[in-house]
């Protein structure tokens, strides 16, 4: 015996679907500015405000001539190893001695430590982002001179040059407060639209002709209006009765 199976169709009305969320904007706008306020609140009071300090460092040994194209590779591949070296254990550890930076280990201070080589080049980038903005600039100069002293003396390597020591920022890079107040706010809107939206298709109440046609796949032939009736001097709607309630009152 065969068994044939049809796949339901799950037929969403569009336009209804939109005038249910026209009809909950209240919910949905309070939504939006509730969670706009409270990560404007988190962003402004709550978050600690981060601060970067860069130091730049130049890769090129002194016996390297410009026109040679070996050298150029070399120092190339010096800045990728020079990254390795840098936030390494030995260069951070002995930062944290010089400057006596007590509240730091060398796994607290290596997450604010981040090394970069611009492409096409052998400048290093020692970027540090600290909530103190002059000790950021600190860490950042103290690395770039621990880290050409460690190179020298244990790679047998000229020490890259410091071209650039690190600037006390005044503003800082994180949190974006207004970002993340828009951010809030979008996420308020999504998450109120997305409870109607459920809401709405979970909703199986049938309120039109039209419902029992699409949720009951039955065709309406006719429907019975409300009647008024007279009570206590008042007119008051009586609900429709149904074909059988009316055949057994007929009877």
């Amino acid at each position: 015996m065969e068994k044939h199976y049809e796949d339901d169709e799950i037929e969403i009305d569009l336009k209804a679907l939109f005038f249910e969320l026209v009809d909950n904007w209240v919910l949905i706008a309070v939504s939006t500015v509730l969670v706009a306020v409270i990560a404007f609140c988190i962003s402004k009071f709550i978050m600690v405000p981060q601060y970067t300090s860069t130091s730049q460092m130049y890769v090129f040994t002194k016996s390297t001539s410009i026109t040679n194209l070996v050298d150029l590779q070399t120092g190339s591949s010096l800045a990728s190893d020079y990254k390795v070296v840098i936030t390494g254990r030995p260069v951070l550890e002995q930062v944290i001695k010089n400057l006596k930076l007590e509240d730091e280990t060398y796994g607290s201070l290596g997450e604010k430590v981040a090394v970069t080589n611009p492409a096409n080049s052998r400048i290093l980038e020692i970027t540090v982002t600290h909530p103190n903005p002059e000790l950021a600039k600190l860490i950042a100069d103290e690395i770039a001179k621990v880290s050409g002293t460690f190179i020298s003396d244990k790679m047998d390597q000229d020490p890259p040059s410091v071209i650039q020591y690190g600037y006390v920022s005044e503003y800082p890079v994180s949190p974006n407060t207004m970002m993340n107040t828009v951010l809030g706010a979008a996420i308020g809107a999504f998450l109120a639209m997305a409870i109607v939206i459920i809401s709405f298709l979970l909703n199986d109440t049938i309120m039109t002709t039209d419902d029992i046609e699409r949720k009951l796949g039955m065709h309406v032939l006719g429907s019975l209006p409300l009647e008024d009736v007279e009570y206590d001097g008042a007119k008051k709607r009586r609900p429709v009765r149904s074909l059988d309630q009316i055949a057994k009152k007929s009877k």
